[in-house]
């Protein structure tokens, strides 16, 4: 197996190779606005350094979120025509999910047998999930959704919070504990995990709301219509 992986649903654009084993490489940039210029690069660059070519992969695993509109739907198409010019497997990893294998793994929760995942979710609001940290396992105890971080009630506010919403909100998430952003490689190992486990996530972005952008009822485009018409 060689996997390539890849999450835009957070700050992080980063791309990792594994071969079922272990990751081979993995590169990536923090930059919230720039997900669709680094992307491409960065899966030339990790590839490149472990000497294979796109036709040496076999799957493709690719955060399906929650994130902002934009920088998730990078991702997810880039994965999505990756695999299908391949003609290979694509398989949806939910991004919090990643966040939370990393920090159960490396051993970061000092003792903590729950956590929260927070990330920036914009508009002074985040994306979270609760998970449970049982035999160096993370296992998602709540669906992802987004809300202010002051609603939250006070016995999740009080876990140790995983992601930048404990850094953009320090008074809601008093003990912040890495990783900030997701990792291509904890989210390769998610997964195989779901591979090994037969389950399947799908590849349905969790937007878990409306795009910024939305056309005005009953206001008419004024560009040109380019829509082919047949007599």
């Amino acid at each position: 197996m060689i996997l390539l992986a890849m999450d835009t649903s957070t700050s992080a654009i980063t791309v990792a190779v594994h071969d079922g084993d272990t990751v081979l490489a993995q590169r990536s940039v923090i930059d919230a606005r720039a997900h669709t210029e680094h992307l491409a690069p960065l899966i030339s660059a990790v590839l490149g350094e472990v000497r294979l070519t796109p036709s040496d992969v076999t799957d493709v695993a690719v955060g399906v979120g929650p994130g902002p509109f934009t920088g998730l739907r990078v991702g997810l198409v880039t994965a999505r025509t990756f695999a299908h010019a391949l003609g290979i497997p694509c398989h949806g990893v939910v991004s919090l999910d990643a966040l939370a294998h990393e920090a159960v793994r490396d051993g970061r929760l000092d003792g903590a047998t729950e956590i929260v995942v927070a990330t920036d979710a914009r508009r002074k609001e985040v994306y979270v999930a609760r998970y449970a940290a049982t035999d160096g396992r993370a296992d998602r105890l709540t669906d992802p959704e987004v809300i202010r971080p002051g609603d939250l009630p006070e016995a999740v506010r009080s876990l140790p919070a995983v992601g930048r919403g404990a850094v953009l909100y320090p008074d809601v998430f008093p003990t912040g504990i890495e990783p900030l952003d997701v990792s291509a490689a904890a989210l390769a190992q998610v997964a195989l995990r779901h591979l090994a486990d037969g389950t399947e996530v799908g590849l349905d972005a969790l937007y878990l709301r409306r795009p910024d952008a939305q056309p005005v009822a009953g206001v008419k485009s004024t560009l040109p219509d380019t829509r082919e018409r047949r007599p």
